[in-house]
């Protein structure tokens, strides 16, 4: 059944993205699908870009091993699209028009901002990329109950395939309506899981975290913070530097705050976000629940046995609220829950590669030929998605076997680190200048990428991507303590090297865009 499902989502999927997408040759209409969606949709469809398949599998999986340390996780997660909403939803909105690069070029005009955003983009979203690819042929393993590594190689490059075709033919509008199916699928079906656990426990939470805890093999542990983190040498910095990356990072990457250009007004914007943060709210008491009855029904030794990870965490929760005696609705109702975690890859991924072909044709090609025919530019973007989603379907095949948290971590940090203080600064500091911009993204993720190596996520740990080896020397799980702060130290010092006289000029091309980009409306002097 779990066949049938899966087949019957990604045709129906690709039908609408091929009925939906732009069939004339029209810029908004591919990079924005003219912002003719609803608020509720497009809350929703902001919602399903933001729960990846690495937050439905991956945060599933930290709250049945950890307990604790996973609820705070994923509160964190809801926390970091608050932020987004409150503080950057509206000028992005304001002062972009397609790609990220259009939000920082608002003010500081440049090919060089716009590869260097381009860049960002693309090393922001390839790690998660590759996480969710490889995660394709684990799970169809898991739910097909095959093993063949050739199989699941074949998995990867056939599902790569159909979310470049999302992307490619359905534009932002096509991909637009595969996240609301998702996000629909995944909170009904994740719901209704929810319920059933609870029945399990007779509708008493504390019973159901009591038998966590005791199934947890770790007791009182399993409700007290710093499990996850128990092995380091400063386990509540590290997992209070964990949730700030979290909180940082997430909002802003490229593929979520795409969205916000898709809004009519600044007010749509309000409200989509609106719909977008109970969503998200939603889905962190289902994936609470559905994770802690994981570990109460299932153990935590065997879910670790099944994959130290965790990631199959959700389905084994999933399956065991159903009991022993399975009845026919009971088997749809796994399969619409496996179902959903597929379509969630689908969706999760095509959304970035549209994120990354964006930047590739408007910010990097289109700016660097002088008036791009609207055809060529959308020629180009599509283009794009199969240059960007080849390459990381290959490395997909070639990573699969090992442990990716840590790409998972490279691209919350590169958006903590690089891409948070660069949009920050860009919409609300007058003085920043282009030296101080391109200071942040280069420095930022240069901090980053020189970090990550160092921590036990790469080596120097069993569950790490290279177990055999130990080149581990930062003491910390992800790089933000430095990182970040870092990221926003380069944006002032590349500042205050630019001079007095530049930052005075920025002040006042910064002024001349101040109302548009804060309030949505042309400055008017009084």
């Amino acid at each position: 059944m779990s066949l049938v499902g899966f087949s019957a989502v990604a045709t129906i999927t690709l039908l609408l993205c091929v009925m939906t997408g732009p069939d004339r040759d029209d810029l908004d209409e591919f990079y924005t699908g003219y912002s003719s969606l609803s608020p509720m949709r497009n809350g929703l469809a902001i919602a399903g870009d933001y729960i990846s398949a690495a937050t439905v599998l991956g945060t599933g999986g930290v709250i049945a091993l950890f307990g604790y340390d996973g609820i705070v996780l994923a509160l964190s997660t809801a926390l970091s699209l608050m932020l987004l909403m409150f503080l950057l939803a509206e000028p992005l909105r304001n002062a972009g028009r397609f790609t990220m690069g259009d939000a920082l070029t608002r003010r500081m005009p440049g090919r060089g901002v716009r590869i260097a955003a381009c860049a960002v983009t693309l090393a922001a979203l390839l790690p998660l990329m590759l996480v969710q690819l490889a995660g394709t042929g684990q799970l169809m393993a898991f739910i097909l109950g095959f093993s063949g590594e050739s199989l699941q190689t074949g998995c990867i490059i056939g599902v790569g395939a159909l979310m470049i075709s999302y992307a490619a033919i359905g534009g932002m509008k096509g991909t637009a309506l595969i996240q609301i199916l998702k996000i629909v699928m995944l909170l009904g079906s994740g719901m209704v899981v929810a319920v059933l656990i609870l029945n399990r426990f007779d509708w008493d939470p504390g019973a159901l975290f009591a038998a966590a805890a005791q199934n947890s093999g770790v007791g009182s542990s399993f409700l007290s913070s710093g499990l996850q983190f128990s092995g380091g040498p400063s386990p509540d910095l590290d997992m209070i530097t964990a949730q700030l990356t979290v909180v940082l990072g997430g909002g802003v990457l490229p593929h979520v705050t795409m969205r916000m250009y898709t809004a009519s007004s600044a007010r749509q914007v309000r409200r989509s976000m609106s719909w977008a943060v109970s969503g998200v709210a939603l889905f962190v008491l289902v994936i609470t629940v559905v994770g802690f009855g994981a570990t109460a029904l299932v153990g935590r030794e065997l879910i670790a046995q099944v994959d130290p990870q965790g990631n199959t965490a959700y389905l084994l929760g999933s399956q065991a609220a159903f009991g022993a005696d399975v009845s026919s609705a009971e088997t749809f109702l796994f399969t619409t829950v496996t179902t959903a975690v597929f379509l969630t890859l689908l969706a999760s991924v095509a959304g970035m590669i549209l994120a990354c072909a964006n930047s590739l044709a408007h910010d990097v090609f289109a700016a660097r030929v002088q008036e791009m025919s609207p055809r060529r530019e959308m020629t180009v973007a599509r283009l794009s998605a199969l240059a960007v989603g080849v390459p990381a379907i290959l490395l997909a095949t070639q990573v699969q076997h090992r442990s990716l948290q840590w790409l998972v971590t490279l691209s919350f940090c590169l958006g903590a680190s690089a891409i948070a203080p660069a949009l920050v600064y860009s919409l609300f500091w007058r003085r920043y200048t282009r030296t101080g911009l391109l200071s942040t993204l280069i420095g930022g993720s240069l901090a980053v990428l020189l970090l990550m190596p160092g921590t036990n996520l790469v080596s120097g740990s069993p569950v790490s991507a290279f177990p055999e080896a130990d080149f581990n020397w930062f003491p910390f799980t992800t790089t933000g303590l430095v990182s970040i702060p870092l990221g926003f130290l380069c944006g002032w010092l590349g500042t205050m090297a630019s001079g007095h006289r530049k930052s005075e000029e920025q002040r006042h091309q910064y002024e001349a865009v101040e109302g548009w980009i804060l309030a949505g409306a042309a400055r008017r002097d009084q």
